[in-house]
C-alpha cells in the first residue's frame, strides 16, 4: 500500500481524514488507531508522532469541525441580512447545511463525549461559533429594553438546540423517512414560534 500520509507531506491531516470517514461510517468509537492508520497509509506507530490516542485524534477532528462551522454560521449570518430575522435564520439553515455535508466533524463534535475544553484551541474554536449565534441574537432583541431582554447566550442556546433536535430526529436519514415536511421547514417553524413567544418577532398577522 503506497504511504498516502507521507506522499503529500502531511501526515497529521492524513490521519484526521482517515479517522473522518470513519467516524462518518462506524461512529466516534467503531474505529481503532490502527484501523485509522492504515487508512491513511502508514504503520500505527506513526500515529503516536501525532496523537497520544484515539480521543487526541477526535478532538482534533471537532476541533477542525468547529473551525469549518463557525466561517459557515458566519458567512451565513452575513449573507442572510438585511434583517436581523433572516440572518438569524439563515444560521440556523446553516447548522442543518453542516451536519449534512460534512457527518465526520459533526458526530466528532456533538457525538463523540470529547469535551469542548479538551484543549485551548478546541474551546476557542467552539466559542467562535457559539458567538456568531449569539451576535445574531442579540442583534435581533435589539428593540427590547435591555432589562426586560431575554439573555442572548440562552435564546442561542435553545435556538442551538432546538436545531441539533432537527439535525438528529428529521435530517440525519434518508430524506423524508421520518417527517412530512424538510428539515429546513421544521426548523424555521420552531425558531419562529420560540422567538414570538419571547417577543423578539411580531406575532403572524
Amino acid at each position: 500500500m503506497a504511504k498516502r500520509g507521507y506522499h503529500h507531506g502531511n501526515l497529521r491531516q492524513a490521519l484526521v481524514d482517515a479517522a473522518l470517514n470513519l467516524i462518518a461510517e462506524r461512529g466516534p468509537t467503531g474505529f481503532t488507531l490502527s484501523e485509522a492508520a492504515k487508512a491513511a497509509g502508514v504503520t500505527p506507530a506513526a500515529v503516536y508522532r501525532h496523537f497520544e490516542g484515539r480521543e487526541d485524534l477526535i478532538a482534533e477532528c471537532a476541533r477542525q469541525g468547529y473551525e469549518i462551522f463557525a466561517d459557515l454560521m458566519e458567512f451565513a449570518y452575513d449573507g442572510g441580512k438585511p434583517t436581523a430575522l433572516s440572518a438569524f435564520e439563515a444560521t440556523g439553515r446553516a447548522y442543518l447545511a453542516f451536519a449534512r455535508k460534512y457527518p465526520g466533524h459533526y458526530v466528532s463534535m456533538f457525538e463523540s463525549g470529547i469535551s469542548v475544553n479538551r484543549t485551548p484551541d478546541l474551546a476557542r474554536a467552539s466559542a467562535r461559533a457559539r458567538g456568531v449565534l449569539e451576535q445574531a441574537a442579540e442583534t435581533l432583541s435589539q428593540h427590547i429594553p435591555k432589562d426586560k431582554r431575554p439573555p442572548a447566550a440562552m435564546v442561542s442556546a435553545h435556538v442551538w438546540a432546538l436545531s441539533h433536535g432537527v439535525v438528529e430526529l428529521f435530517s440525519r436519514g434518508e430524506p423524508g423517512s421520518q417527517a412530512p415536511y424538510p428539515p429546513e421547514d421544521l426548523l424555521e417553524a420552531g425558531v419562529g414560534i420560540y422567538l414570538r413567544g419571547l417577543g423578539l418577532i411580531a406575532p403572524d398577522s
